[in-house]
């Protein structure tokens, strides 16, 4: 408030005077100021001055539209429009009870008149002030009747984002205009992990030599895309220096803002001289959708343009009088629904401008517009179809379906490459196409036809270059005193050689141009150089980038930016091993206990089954108890041979059976392929058994000295630092290994996957235990958002397609691995300590059994071969042994057929004997003994 007070105390002057137009007593007024701040003198000025003159004739004719009133123009010329004197030349529209004011041209008289209005609560209506800041709640009276600059800064952020460049110099005028123009591209860059690497700002009115000076200072950056936003008045200057300069050339990008494209349309047809400064540059322009309206608008324009009005013969159209011609009738429309609704215009004094009312100034004449705050909300309301199309607020305040044409300058003309809208971005389909669609701002979506680049080239340009300082990049390599076939220095010079240096010299060699460059060793020589402390060095601008054995953390990604892995490289943990040779019970290592116990009670199972479903029909299940359950354990164990020989007649059994037979078929087939493995495939064995042994261990780890790997296993991992062990070289972590925590050494050791191919490739003591516990790779450390980190990485990518990255790592890294005692899956031949307890277990059942029976066969002997013996009458030793090895060698069934006969004989004789003696005392003893002899014979 107390510069608007200001700046009326300064401005005004005798002369302001009362010009009412209408009367307070008038609902419905006759006439209705409307006023124009323009530059009418320049070329915008003259082509709004006319769009805006027929717009009010048209107004004035349609008799739909404030039948009862007439528009009346109060045009006021903008001398300088910007500064100062704009101020009070829109007084001057102010004094004369204007309610409402179309314009300013620019964004910095917006800025200072936008004051005024919201003090005297005047709407001002401007299409050509486009600064995005205007939008805030600071200037509520300011209705832009265009598109923000915000979302021209969003056509041109996706424009460089779709070309994939990554830096932009922005070249402006330094006014609010521009200023907040490159704000709003900077915030849109950044959303899209770009950025303005250069401002370079010029004042306004700045000559040619000073344009020269601004200019010069950007072709020695390193980005060569330009973002050019200004003005028409000085615009087209910039790019005839940057012509004179050789800034038009190949590998030069040029997009401007729309001050460019209504230039052209401004002053077409063109001359191929006006136009050879600016050829193949990209512009863009405000979109209207083609319609009848348009088309009869652009047909009528000749007229209006060649009547006199103009004063200068023919003058382009562009979106700036259309957006002009339905500014005024969207005003119109406004007023329309506020006289609709009852309500009037009225003006008051500002009784804050009687304050300071002076002898010299008229401030009576300023009055403020009572009810302008009730037709600024009109017009937010208006839903119209214009020239421009639809022309309808969103709840932001913007134009709703802001859309861009993206122009290419060519030869004396340009052409449409396609289209941008907050709808769907970058298309070569028309937006309004699109708007039935659900929105796709996909990358594969985004399209536009091929662009011819300055250079008159179609080819796209890469959009940097090393800047033109003379100076060389700075790559920092570590000087390793381990694992020198990575990276190591050449004794004596400067240069390095290994693996690393290999890959980075063959990717450098497949771009398209040359990188002046030279190797800066890091390190002392004696100790491993910490590659992250090298990382933070290119933060530090001591190192413009960095070449070596460089994982990718987290860590270090906050700081720089990595090209693609050219190598992958976990961590994993070695330990000494020694090899486990089968022992005597190999046999039982293929099934665990509690599987041998389960396989065991199975076969019982099953036997016992088939017993039940076949013992009341198949004879062979059938006997005494212990006949039965012999045969159970029989049959159960001979089917694991399939040697059963006892038939199934049930069905239920043989279901059973058959299915009991294809388990044991895979348990078989299982148990052979185990117990072969075991058998002949070399054991390694260790305590250690991965990262997890390690962490609920208190034994020492050694680590690389200089790697990543402390600091992950303490912070990621939790170990203590003081079981750490920095080692140097691959001999002293082979020896602490074989010491091991007991004679000064550790238990394990912790490094990256490349490292350990290269330490295990002629050590066969150690191995790999455990899984690999990162997933990290190898790259090449350059500045955020480097441009050489993203061609560098194609060019990695293009090395691993064509089979270089692979020849690369035989060269330097393929190695015979473990020659003295063979491959980890070296076969041996079979030998008898692999098997002896198995015989063992046959031979003890063979001696067991023989036991058994001997001791059966002597019972059975001392019971019934000894009274045979005896009864032959031959008591000497041979006969003995003759009689007992006869014994034996008789069939059992024999000796128990010839044991039961003699029972008999014996029961038969005595009961002869009993019935003898009675015969013999009846008769006499001759008959007694004919009658003996006859029985026994019969008998």
């Amino acid at each position: 408030m107390i510069r608007v007070e200001l700046v009326v105390l300064m401005v005004l002057f005798e002369g302001l005077f009362s010009a009412g137009a209408v009367s307070d007593n008038s609902t419905i007024p006759a006439l209705v100021n409307i006023g124009v701040l323009y530059s009418f003198n320049t070329s915008v000025g003259k082509m709004v001055k006319t769009a805006v003159e027929a717009a009010v004739e048209d107004v004035n004719s349609d008799p739909s539209i404030l039948a009862q009133t007439t528009l009346k123009l109060s045009m006021q010329e903008d001398t300088k429009y910007r500064g100062f004197l704009s101020i009070a030349e829109a007084l001057q529209l102010m004094a004369t009870q204007t309610v409402a004011i179309i314009g300013p041209q620019t964004s910095t008289t917006a800025h200072v008149i936008s004051h005024i209005a919201n003090e005297l609560q005047v709407p001002l209506l401007s299409f050509t002030a486009t600064d995005p800041t205007l939008s805030s709640l600071q200037f509520p009276f300011f209705i832009r009747t265009a598109f923000s600059d915000i979302y021209e800064m969003t056509a041109i952020a996706d424009l460089v984002n779709y070309f994939e460049w990554r830096e932009v110099i922005a070249v402006y005028g330094d006014d609010d205009h521009g200023r907040n123009g490159m704000g709003a591209l900077g915030d849109k860059l950044a959303e899209r992990r770009c950025k303005i690497s250069f401002k370079a700002p010029m004042t306004p009115e700045a000559t040619r030599e000073e344009i020269t000076d601004v200019l010069v200072q950007v072709a020695l950056a390193e980005s060569r895309v330009i973002v050019l936003h200004t003005s028409t008045a000085w615009g087209p200057k910039v790019l005839s220096v940057a012509k004179s300069l050789g800034m038009m050339e190949n590998g030069y990008v040029w997009i401007t803002t729309t001050f460019l494209s209504t230039w052209l349309d401004i002053n077409s047809p063109l001359s191929s001289d006006a136009t050879d400064d600016m050829q193949g540059v990209i512009t863009l322009r405000m979109y209207v959708p083609d319609s009848k309206l348009k088309r009869w608008f652009v047909s009528r324009w000749t007229n209006l343009t060649t009547t006199g009005n103009t004063g200068n013969g023919t003058l382009g159209l562009s979106t700036y009088g259309i957006f002009a011609y339905d500014t005024v009738f969207a005003l119109a429309h406004a007023l329309d629904a506020f006289f609709k609704r009852g309500n009037q215009i009225t003006f008051s004094h500002d009784p804050k401008l009687s304050q300071i009312r002076g002898d010299n100034m008229h401030l009576d004449a300023v009055k403020i517009f009572n009810e302008g705050n009730l037709l600024r909300k009109h017009i937010y309301e208006v839903n119209m179809t214009g020239v421009s199309g639809l022309f309808k607020y969103a709840s932001d305040g913007n134009l709703v379906n802001p859309a861009y044409e993206i122009i290419n300058v060519i030869g004396t003309g340009t052409r449409r490459i396609g289209y941008w809208s907050n709808y769907t971005g970058l298309s070569i389909v028309p937006p309004e196409e699109l708007y039935s669609k659900p929105p796709n701002r996909s990358s594969a979506s985004q399209k536009l036809l091929p662009v011819f680049w300055p250079g008159e080239t179609t080819q796209r340009p890469r959009g940097w270059v090393f800047p033109n300082s003379g100076r060389m990049l700075r790559i920092g390599v570590p000087k390793r005193v381990s694992y020198r076939d990575f990276v190591s220095q050449v004794q004596g010079t400067d240069m390095f050689k290994g693996f690393c240096i290999d890959v980075f010299l063959s990717a450098v060699n497949l771009l398209p141009y040359a990188v002046p460059y030279k190797f800066v060793s890091y390190g002392d020589g004696d100790n491993n150089p910490s590659n992250t402390e090298l990382v933070r060095l290119i933060t530090a601008d001591v190192f413009d980038a960095a070449v070596g054995d460089i994982t990718i953390t987290t860590e270090r990604t906050k700081m720089v930016d990595f090209t693609q892995p050219y190598i992958e490289s976990g961590l994993v943990v070695v330990a000494s091993v020694k090899k486990t040779d089968s022992n005597a019970w190999a046999f039982l290592k293929p099934f665990t206990p509690m599987m041998w116990t389960v396989t065991a009670i199975f076969f019982l199972l099953v036997g016992a089954v088939v017993w039940i479903l076949e013992h009341r029909l198949n004879d062979d299940f059938r006997g005494t108890p212990k006949q039965q359950i012999v045969t159970i354990l029989w049959f159960s164990f001979s089917t694991m041979f399939f040697a059963h020989r006892e038939n199934t007649v049930s069905t239920l059994g043989r279901f059973v059976l058959l299915i009991w037979l294809f388990v044991v078929l895979i348990i078989n087939s299982s148990y052979t392929a185990s117990l072969t493995s075991i058998l002949t495939v070399q054991q390694l064995s260790s305590p250690v058994k991965g990262i997890d042994s390690l962490i609920n261990s208190k034994e020492p780890i050694g680590y690389l000295q200089g790697s990543f790997t402390r600091t992950y296993l303490i912070e990621e991992i939790g170990i203590a630092e003081s079981r750490l062990v920095p080692l140097k070289t691959p001999e002293e972590t082979a020896k602490a290994l074989k010491n091991g925590p007991q004679k000064g050494g550790v238990a394990a050791y912790v490094d990256e996957r490349a490292y350990i191919e290269l330490f295990l490739s002629s050590r066969c003591d150690f191995s790999i235990v455990g899984q690999e516990f990162t997933r990290n790779g190898w790259g090449f450390a350059f500045p955020r958002d480097s441009p050489l980190a993203v061609d560098l990485s194609t060019a990695i990518l293009e090395l691993a397609e064509n089979g270089d990255l692979q020849r690369i790592h035989d060269k330097w890294l393929l190695s015979s691995a473990c020659l003295s005692q063979g491959a980890k899956l070296e076969v041996d031949r079979l030998k008898l300590r692999s098997f002896w307890g198995l015989y063992l277990v046959c031979g003890l059942a063979c001696v067991l059994a023989l036991l058994i029976y001997l001791v059966q066969t002597m019972r059975q002997y001392s019971k019934h071969g000894r009274e045979e013996l005896e009864s032959s009458g031959h008591g000497s030793g041979s006969s003995r042994l003759r009689t007992f090895l006869s014994f034996v060698d008789e069939k059992e069934e024999i000796v128990k057929s010839r044991v039961k006969r003699k029972k008999i004989e014996g029961m038969s004789y005595r009961s002869t004997s009993e019935v003898g003696s009675s015969i013999i005392s009846n008769k006499d003893y001759s008959q007694a003994s004919s009658n003996r002899i006859d029985s026994a014979t019969e008998i």
